[in-house]
């Protein structure tokens, strides 16, 4: 192998073609995501702190509809099927609230269970002295839970 002048025929060695090999990469496994510019990640982190503030905002916003709380004071077994719960309740002023009441067996099963309803002119603060009948025998008594009943 010569050229025309007599002198021997060099090969360099090719270089892969770079465009190609990005384009069969891109083809292969998508383009390159873009970078988002510092404005965008600077308005994006200043609306996430906008919302989390009023999302605060909005959830220490004292309802309308009142509050009601509960705390369990005791329980005793007068007999094998009854068991009588002594709680206390706090309700805002005007407001009717309802508590359920439950009785547990060894297993933490439900074996009794009543609601008591407060209504608006009963005391804002009140201690309830509530006898459950149950199903088998319990091994304690206590509020479940307490809320606020719409339509006052």
């Amino acid at each position: 192998m010569s050229t025309s002048e007599g002198q021997p025929e060099t090969s360099a060695p090719q270089q892969p073609d770079v465009s190609t090999s990005e384009s069969r990469l891109a083809n292969r496994y998508g383009a390159p995501k873009r970078r988002l510019t510092r404005r965008t990640r600077v308005i994006a982190a200043a609306a996430a702190v906008i919302a989390a503030v009023g999302a605060a905002a909005w959830m220490n916003v004292p309802s309308s509809t009142g509050t009601v709380t509960s705390k369990d004071v005791g329980f005793s077994f007068p007999a094998e099927d009854r068991v009588i719960v002594d709680f206390k309740v706090d309700k805002s002023a005007g407001s009717t609230a309802a508590c359920a009441v439950q009785a547990l067996n060894e297993s933490y099963a439900v074996v009794g269970w009543k609601t008591v309803v407060l209504g608006p002119d009963a005391p804002d603060s009140s201690s309830q002295h509530l006898e459950l009948r149950t199903d088998s025998p319990a091994v304690t008594g206590g509020v479940y839970s307490c809320w606020v009943v719409d339509g006052d």
